[in-house]
């Protein structure tokens, strides 16, 4: 941006001419020998006022005393700033949008009170809506459990969880069944569709691009706080990357619109009236505190939950430098490449730095982790990496995570066997970690057991993270490796394991 510059309000060319009148000697006179100084004064004061004003944005004039600088009457203002005066012709563009979400109890009789749970956006003119996973998390269907039976464990055995259903009122007060498409709690975002007729010409947002908000730029959230219908916050960009600890994919927009119960799934608008975030939560202890999932994570998960219900983590095939995770903006390094995978597939190799993810810049380990986890496998994703100097572009299409990935998977590649006990060990790096839940190099991961092994038959298994040998913390195998080396030749082995939530320690016989 050029800089708005201004000189001295002092004519350079008078001043010149009155000191070298002033400093003139006279005809037959002897050269003062203080004439050479006050020479050198009178340039450097001519320099002075010759030389611009130290402001970056406009002429300014002294206040009293020169304590301060005022704005010169008639200024025109900061350049490329347009305070705003009325929203207004927004909100009327955008808020035909904007939906309400209630729920019914099944089996409610007609005229019964509808609970009120949150808001949505309209994403397509057919009717597919945006809304928090929180919003409709009870209206998926029968709860499933882990094991997949399609019910939920009670004290008297198997039981059926009771369904809600849900309802979107539009702007316009029509009102629609809906189905639950796909939903992730991870993100917090839900897909629903809507049923019935007169579907084909809702009218839809537009969303934004959430990467280039700026903290400053104006926002409006638009929802049904406390059941209210269409309320109005307006606000400004507060804080960008937000991580509040609720998972892996923490990465939220802060604002200081008011974000109260009944806005969760609503959409919160940039000033061109494009939805750029998801209101999802607030701060109650706070105020002016709310906070939204950004728009670009959205557009990458809703395509998975479109087709598979639920995210369906993409997987690259990649192991991250330890240099290359951590939190500074630092484009991950490639440590190794899982033979078979594609990443293997497209080529690339150790060495090699991950920058953008289609074309989005990516700064750190846990951003390449969120861009690929979200894309559904069987997406042609495009990799902009960094090899010997220059940049590459190389197209990889991703498959599904392995099951066992995480666990005996990973002792095809890098793992380091603690021969004697039978153990195969993997170091718990952060993209070993998050799938397990576990905080990374919180020790070293059991990604193996060999049968009829000392370690076999102390109880050891797979998943298990050994976090301390003989009383000695360890972070990694070469830690463990270390701290087995120094013990005495047919003594026992004293582990301290993670497993899952538990601490215990595990006795292993040479």
């Amino acid at each position: 941006m050029a800089r708005r510059v201004s000189c001295r309000p002092v004519s350079v060319r008078l001043l010149s001419v009155l000191f070298a009148v002033a400093l003139a000697p006279v005809a037959g006179a002897a050269e003062d020998p203080l004439t050479p100084w006050l020479q050198a004064r009178v340039r450097e004061h001519i320099a002075f006022f010759a030389a611009p004003l130290p402001v970056a944005d406009a002429p300014a004039t002294a206040g009293v005393s020169s304590l301060w600088r005022e704005r010169p009457k008639g200024y025109a203002g900061l350049p490329h700033f347009t305070p705003p005066t009325s929203l207004a012709p927004l909100i009327r563009a955008v808020e035909a949008g904007v939906v309400n979400i209630t729920t019914v109890a099944p089996g409610a009789v007609v005229g019964a009170v509808k609970r009120s749970t949150g808001s949505g956006f309209v994403l397509t003119p057919d009717g597919l809506v945006v809304t928090n996973n929180h919003v409709v998390a009870n209206a998926q269907g029968p709860e499933v459990n882990p094991s997949g039976s399609g019910v939920t464990p009670g004290k008297d055995g198997p039981r059926e969880v009771p369904v809600q259903q849900v309802s979107v009122r539009l702007a316009d007060g029509r009102e629609f069944p809906a189905d639950v498409v796909g939903r992730d709690a991870s993100t917090d975002v839900a897909l629903l569709r809507l049923n019935g007729a007169g579907l084909g010409t809702l009218r839809s947002v537009f969303l934004g691009d959430s990467d280039a908000l700026e903290v400053g730029d104006w926002v409006v959230a638009i929802g049904n706080p406390f059941g209210l219908d269409h309320s109005v916050a307006h606000g400004m960009i507060s804080a960008k990357e937000r991580v509040l600890g609720v998972g892996q994919f923490d990465d939220f927009i802060q604002t200081d619109a008011l974000i109260n119960p009944g806005n969760s799934g609503g959409p919160l608008f940039n000033m061109k009236g494009e939805v750029i975030g998801v209101n999802t939560a607030i701060i109650s202890e706070g105020q002016g505190i709310g906070f939204a999932v950004p728009i670009n994570l959205v557009k990458d998960l809703l395509p998975n939950l479109r087709e598979n219900g639920k995210l369906e983590r993409g997987w690259l095939g990649v192991v991250i430098n330890e240099d290359g995770a951590d939190a500074t903006a630092t484009a991950p390094v490639v440590k190794d490449v899982y033979r078979g995978s594609p990443a293997a597939q497209a080529h690339i190799r150790p060495g090699d730095r991950l920058v953008a993810v289609n074309g989005r810049p990516i700064g750190s380990y846990l951003q390449l982790l969120r861009k690929v986890a979200l894309l559904a496998p069987g997406t042609e994703a495009k990799l902009t990496l960094l090899r010997d100097g220059g940049t590459q572009e190389v197209a990889v299409r991703l498959v599904a995570r392995p099951a066992q990935e995480a666990t005996e998977g990973l002792s095809n590649r890098g793992g380091s066997s603690a021969n004697d006990l039978g153990l195969v060990l993997r170091d718990l790096t952060p993209e070993v970690a998050a799938p397990l839940g576990y905080e990374a190099f919180l020790g070293a991961l059991v990604s193996g057991v060999l049968p009829r092994s000392p370690a076999e038959q102390a109880g050891l298994r797979a998943g298990d993270v050994v976090m301390e040998v003989n009383r000695r913390r360890v972070k990694d195998t070469a830690a463990v490796k270390a701290a087995l080396e120094r013990g005495s030749a047919g003594a026992s082995i004293l582990l301290r394991v993670q497993r899952g939530d538990a601490l215990q320690y595990i006795a292993i016989a040479r």
